[in-house]
């Protein structure tokens, strides 16, 4: 009774999140000015309290992400409180694949929040559109200029500066736009130094500097067509990770891509869309800023990427499908190499990833048919074929005597669900079904070394795919002032893979406690649900605020990791003429039901009260908007249940931002 008072009690205060995802109003025909053929997306890379969030920050404003933080920077986004093995995450439908063995550069640590115009989050295997999933997918969207607008040159600059960390960053667009011809770039500068928690301690080790940019540009080449080619360059730097034994050096990533858009006045297919990719990514960890330890290690490794994307969209009267064909090649290598305190000697040198291969290629559609004004039917599946190869199988042989050189699987998936409208309410019923493949570390890792529990990591090239069943449903109810969405999902995950200890072997890192190796539970099951409410108190007065809830369990119905507890985010907004004021309250119950065989302890409670203020002004002719406020603001020293090794969140910080619209 306690847990359930304090919870009407946050939700009375009024809750703050973004709604993640918004339908987008389709046309039969549009001319080639901006083509949005997306079902779910998420419009400003911004969150409510703050304008300049990172990717991150704006990610983590979502009901159905959470992180799990190694530092303050580069967090692993968990869909539906799922690791990152479980999602597909790509830019633009592009497939990129991280270079560390440790996954200290998603895919959302390649990209900024300048350089993106929406985020399209599905949930399961409604995702699937991207290639094989459990959790969901997670499609970052690129910034895309149209043709022929009134305004031929434009753009914005943001700077600020955060006090906690003393970070300074730039942000910078630019665009010039004519009936035949689009160009637009971007650049980003972060730089920040280490953070102080709640007790005003330095957490050492925490400073990153990272810089991107991108270049699109694109040629109408008739009237309903169009050619682009994109570019984005992102590279880290002198990137500290307090929860591991060892920084980033460096990190690079170069992301291109070429593509053909074309659009059709009659018959079914309404647009063609066809794009072929390319992406390296090289990343160097090392320990030489950790003299305080006795072995020194070095582990970079790099990820190379060819791909094709071709999708079309159909619509005949209340029927519309989307049918999409993917194809890629990845090399994935990984080493480690170990020095005495004499680092001109290396005494140890192993492929943590032996020179792993991976090809595939799948076929997906999604259907909708619209069976009445108030009624909709979606169905859709997908055929994927994994293919992996290991130059260097001995490393593997070592534990899996035999292990084939070369593996073949292939990956169906379902899914299908009912949409209904009576009135002011809004029901779906959903199911799914599918398989992956184990990820490169899983079937092919050598002495992987995981810090959070403390083990060496072996992968199985002889795992059985993962297997999920799932079911979600969904109900919201609207007026013109309230709306409250309800939603819950539940999966059944057959051959979960996870670490297990291995009898045999010793570990090789000299902090481990031993050797794990990936293995299949029999079964896994995954509960989430979140509630949503939005309320306009006034018309310059209004609330949001969402509930969320997840529980896992193994196959002895222990408590699988990285599980989010009773969490909340609540928030009160008021507007009056070009001053705008936000207070919020945010927080997680205590994590009772934790694992403790795989790392994990006990995390108590706490919230973060946050506030912030917004002027909007014109200097000239050009639109601007300050922005002033404090997250944390009553310096509590806070750990979570992802934070790997329990290292504290940042205490108070004041945050300041100036943008100019031009």
């Amino acid at each position: 009774m306690k847990k359930l008072s304090l919870v009407l009690f946050i939700l009375s205060l009024g809750l703050d999140v973004n709604g993640q995802i918004a339908p987008v109003k389709r046309d039969t025909t549009r001319r080639l000015g901006e083509v949005k053929v997306d079902a779910t997306i998420k419009r400003k890379i911004e969150s409510d309290m703050k304008m300049a969030v990172s990717v991150d920050e704006f990610l983590a404003s979502s009901d159905n992400i959470s992180f799990i933080k190694r530092g303050a920077y580069a967090w692993e986004p968990l869909l539906n409180n799922m690791s990152t093995e479980r999602s597909t995450i790509t830019i633009d439908g592009m497939h990129i694949f991280g270079a560390c063995t440790d996954k200290m550069d998603p895919i959302t640590s390649y990209v900024e929040s300048n350089n993106l115009s929406s985020v399209d989050i599905k949930s399961g295997q409604e995702g699937s559109m991207h290639g094989a999933t459990v959790a969901g997918s997670i499609d970052l969207k690129r910034r895309s200029t149209p043709f022929g607008l009134q305004q031929k040159v434009g753009g914005a600059y943001q700077t600020g500066f955060e006090f906690n960390n003393k970070q300074a960053f730039n942000l910078g667009n630019l665009f010039y736009s004519t009936d035949n011809f689009v160009a637009d770039g971007s650049i980003a500068f972060r730089k920040a130094g280490n953070y102080y928690d709640g007790n005003n301690k330095e957490v050492l080790h925490s400073q990153y500097n990272k810089l991107n940019a991108s270049l699109g540009l694109a040629y109408k080449t008739s009237p309903l067509s169009a050619i682009r080619v994109d570019a984005i360059f992102d590279r880290a730097k002198d990137v500290g990770f307090p929860a591991l034994p060892m920084d980033l050096w460096l990190s690079r990533a170069i992301i291109t891509s070429a593509s053909y858009k074309q659009l059709f006045e009659q018959g079914l297919v309404k647009v063609w869309d066809t794009k072929v990719y390319f992406n390296a990514v090289e990343h160097y960890m090392d320990d030489t800023t950790r003299p305080e330890n006795l072995v020194h290690m070095d582990m970079p490794g790099w990820s190379t990427t060819y791909g094709l994307v071709s999708k079309i969209n159909l619509k005949k009267d209340r029927y519309s499908s989307e049918v999409q064909f993917n194809a890629y090649d990845n090399l994935s290598i990984a080493e480690m190499r170990m020095y005495p305190q004499d680092r001109s000697k290396q005494t140890m040198f192993a492929y943590s990833w032996p020179w792993v291969t991976t090809r595939f290629a799948s076929m997906a559609m999604n259907n909708s048919w619209e069976i009445s004004g108030r009624s909709k039917v979606n169905l859709g599946g997908s055929l994927g074929w994994n293919y992996n190869y290991s130059k260097y199988v001995e490393f593997n042989w070592i534990f899996h005597p035999g292990a084939p050189q070369k593996k073949n699987r292939w990956l169906p998936s379902l899914h299908a669900s009912y949409e209904l409208n009576l009135n002011q309410f809004d029901i779906s019923l959903g199911t799914g079904f599918g398989h992956r493949a184990p990820s490169v570390s899983e079937a092919y890792g050598y002495y992987i070394y995981n810090s959070f529990d403390r083990y060496d990591y072996i992968g199985n090239p002889d795992l059985k795919n993962e297997i999920s069943y799932e079911g979600n449903a969904s109900v919201g109810f609207k007026t013109e002032k309230l709306s409250i969405a309800a939603k819950v999902n539940y999966f059944y995950i057959n051959n979960y893979i996870i670490g297990r200890i291995l009898s045999l072997g010793s570990p090789m890192n000299y902090q481990s406690v031993g050797v794990k190796g990936y293995t299949s539970l029999s079964k896994a099951t995954l509960f989430n649900t979140a509630i949503n409410v939005d309320y306009k108190i006034l018309d310059n007065l209004h609330w949001k605020g969402v509930l969320t809830y997840a529980r896992g369990k193994d196959d002895e119905g222990g408590n699988l990791p990285f599980i989010r507890p009773l969490s909340y985010q609540t928030s009160l907004h008021y507007g009056y003429k070009k001053l705008g004021l936000r207070t919020s309250l945010n927080g997680d119950f205590a994590q009772t039901n934790y694992s403790p065989i795989y790392g994990e302890d006990l995390t108590g409670a706490y919230k973060i009260w946050n506030l912030s203020a917004d002027y909007s002004f014109n200097l000239g002719k050009l639109k601007s908007v300050f922005q002033v406020g404090a997250e944390n603001l009553l310096n509590e020293y806070y750990s979570t249940y992802a934070d790997w090794g329990n290292i504290p969140r940042m205490g108070r910080n004041i945050f300041t931002s100036l943008k100019v619209n031009f």
